[in-house]
């Protein structure tokens, strides 16, 4: 856990080497991080874990802003980075060019949805970006235990809060994003 913090801190420094000792250092926490999400897909789904890390991985440190203080930035960083890339992916799978239409999605069903469709990624992320204006903290949890499927402990670990607060904190946003969705139906 140190050594990430440190490799963290160097390439804040604008040390070049460290970039390259980054991703042995953290490959297999954003691994169990993609297979989570990944783990429940639909059979032919296009996208692999791997190349998933690959990508979110090769736009953390492609970024401008890769000055992160400590690992738990780094890895929220991540797992906003593997957000992006899902919604992209089933954005491009909905086109109109695909004839895709939106659907919602009854959000207060699931405590992690685990095989949401690309209309469902799609309607969540509009109520989550809406909600990451109401309540950022709240946000970031259902960015970590949705997007990157972390246990309680997990992202409450990463958002230095209880997990008897970031369950409270779930409970408020599952309710608060479920009446976002069905008043956008």
């Amino acid at each position: 856990m140190a050594d990430v913090t440190r490799i963290l801190n160097a390439i804040g420094r604008g040390d070049a080497e460290a970039t390259n000792t980054l991703l042995p250092a953290v490959y297999e926490e954003l691994r169990q991080m993609a297979d989570r999400k990944l783990l429940n897909e639909g059979p032919g789904h296009t996208l692999q874990a791997t190349a998933l890390v690959h990508e979110a991985y090769l736009r953390l440190v492609g970024s401008e802003d890769n000055n992160w203080p400590s690992r738990t930035y780094f890895f929220g960083a991540a797992a906003e980075a593997m957000r992006r890339i899902l919604v992209e992916h089933a954005r491009k799978k909905k086109s109109k060019k695909r004839r895709g239409d939106r659907n919602r999605v009854d959000f207060a069903s699931a405590d992690v949805m685990a095989e949401e469709s690309p209309d469902d990624l799609i309607a969540m992320d509009e109520a989550l970006t809406k909600f990451s204006e109401a309540d950022p903290i709240k946000a970031e949890l259902v960015k970590l235990r949705f997007f990157a499927g972390l246990s309680f402990e997990q992202a409450a670990e990463l958002l230095d809060i209880s997990p008897a607060t970031a369950r409270r904190h779930w409970n408020y946003a599952r309710a608060w994003l479920y009446g976002r969705i069905r008043s956008a139906d």
